[in-house]
Parts: C-alpha cells; sequence; structure tokens
C-alpha cells in the first residue's frame, strides 16, 4: 500500500513539473507582435540599432494611437529591451508646420520585448503630410540616433478627436476618445486624454479639467444609469465608466469645467455597436 502511495505522489509530482514547465515554455514562446499590425521599419542612425514599430489598428486615424516600438542590435540582430525612445510628431502643410500631442514610452525596460508609446495626431493627411521622429537612446553601447517614418492619417467615420477652445481661459483644447473602444452592453471602460496647445510645437496632457458624463441614445429619447465621471489618473488622461443598456447609436455628452467655472458644453463622441 505504501509503496502505491509512493508511486501516485510521484506520478503527481511528475505531472506538475510537467505543466509547469510547458507554461513556461508557452510563454516564452509568445509572439509579443501577435496581433499587431507592422507599420513600418528601420535602422536608427547612430544607434546601431534596427525598430520595427506596430498598431493595433490595420488604418491609422485622427486622435489616439498607440505604437509600439520593437529594437534589435542591427548586427547580431539580438533584441534590445533596454533603451531610451523619444518620439516627435510632426505634420508639415507646406506653408506651416505643427507638432501634436504625444508619450514616450513610460519605462526604459522593454515589456515582453516591446515599448509603447503615442501619438494623438489632430487633423487627417488631408491637411499635409504627417512624420513620427522616433530617437533612441541604445543602453546597450551608449549610442544614439533617429529614425523617421511618415503615417497616412485617416478620418474616422465617427470622430474620436474633438477641440474646444475654453470658456474660462480662451486655451484651445483637444480631446481624444481612447475607451470604450470595443463597446459591449452594459458597463464599459470610458476614457479620453486631454491636451492644452501651448503653441504650434507644444500641446502639453492637462489634468485641471472636471468631466461629466451624459450618455443619451438619442433615437431613443434615453440614457443610462450607473455611469462614471471620468476623472484625471495621469498624464491628462481621465478614466470612468459609461453604462449602454443596448446596443445601436449612443452620444457620449462631456461638460467640462475649471473650478467651478464652465470651460466647454458642447463636447460629445458618438458610439455606435
Amino acid at each position: 500500500m505504501k509503496k502505491l502511495t509512493l508511486l501516485f505522489s510521484c506520478s503527481i509530482i511528475t505531472a506538475l513539473v510537467l505543466i509547469s514547465s510547458c507554461t513556461k515554455n508557452n510563454d516564452i514562446n509568445i509572439d509579443p507582435v501577435k496581433g499587431l499590425t507592422k507599420l513600418t521599419e528601420g535602422y536608427v542612425a547612430g544607434a546601431a540599432a534596427k525598430v520595427e514599430i506596430y498598431t493595433k489598428e490595420t488604418t491609422i486615424t485622427s486622435g489616439y494611437t498607440k505604437f509600439y516600438f520593437a529594437l534589435y542590435d542591427s548586427v547580431s540582430g539580438k533584441r534590445i529591451d533596454d533603451a531610451h525612445i523619444h518620439l516627435a510628431p510632426l505634420m508639415d502643410m507646406g506653408t506651416m508646420k505643427h507638432a501634436a500631442p504625444f508619450e514616450n514610452p513610460a519605462s526604459e525596460e522593454a515589456v515582453n520585448h516591446l515599448f509603447t508609446g503615442s501619438v494623438t495626431f489632430v487633423m487627417s493627411s488631408m491637411g499635409g503630410s504627417w512624420t513620427v521622429t522616433t530617437t533612441v537612446h541604445n543602453h546597450s553601447n551608449g549610442k544614439e540616433g533617429s529614425f523617421t517614418f511618415p503615417v497616412t492619417v485617416n478620418e474616422p467615420t465617427k470622430s474620436r478627436q474633438k477641440s474646444f477652445t475654453a470658456l474660462h481661459d480662451g486655451n484651445k483644447y483637444f480631446i481624444s476618445l481612447i475607451e470604450p473602444s470595443s463597446p459591449k452592453v452594459g458597463i464599459n471602460d470610458m476614457e479620453i486624454a486631454v491636451y492644452k496647445k501651448v503653441s504650434m510645437m507644444s500641446w502639453p496632457a492637462d489634468s485641471s479639467l472636471s468631466v461629466v458624463l451624459t450618455p443619451e441614445m438619442p433615437s431613443m429619447g434615453h440614457g443610462s444609469p450607473n455611469n462614471v465621471n471620468p476623472v484625471h489618473i495621469g498624464n491628462g488622461h481621465y478614466k470612468g465608466k459609461v453604462n449602454f443598456t443596448m446596443t445601436g447609436l449612443w452620444r457620449l455628452n462631456l461638460d467640462f469645467t475649471s473650478g467651478g467655472a464652465v470651460a466647454d458644453s458642447t463636447q460629445y463622441f458618438d458610439v455606435e455597436f
């Protein structure tokens, strides 16, 4: 009986070791860019590195866009997971140029071999030509260089980018809808990013506004309960909750105030699913 018990215990331990080993191997073999679309690739002159650039979307539209950067040694092809990346978007309109809001990767250590940043394209490419310059400081060799790539920005069917001149201070604010990106019936994450245009080349994130969210279904003449107003969580991002009680076209009305003073009460995003 003791021998059977010992054999059974050994079998269980062996099975657990095999399962653990398989799980680790599967984690190692997960493709970090699975489900992403490669936008472009190129060599970062001066940094002895090659960069591959990905997005979740197959088509880039005006508004908030995440970029995923994979770095490799330009000679050995070995991954570079320790680097500093800085983004510089630029719109060339012929007679003038301007930048756009952006977020550099938050960490100098890659997450699953990828560095993640974003650009908020404030207009489509119909007004000119967009480029994004990616400056890389390669920590493995201490070298630095840059790679500039063009981006074609389309106008979406339903806008995910709004702007207004605030009543309380006269400044120009840009609002980007980030979530819900895949809306469903029920409670959804609600997230927007707010930026203030200081100059043609400076568009910092803004944390000064308070937001009231009022969803409505125009065709049905009703709203929904249990919504949570977006509040600032850092870097100009405001998060809350929106409740969709049925499928169809929903209008997300947004009222902005600053210290009790009205900034704007005319903005909204349409979401349909």
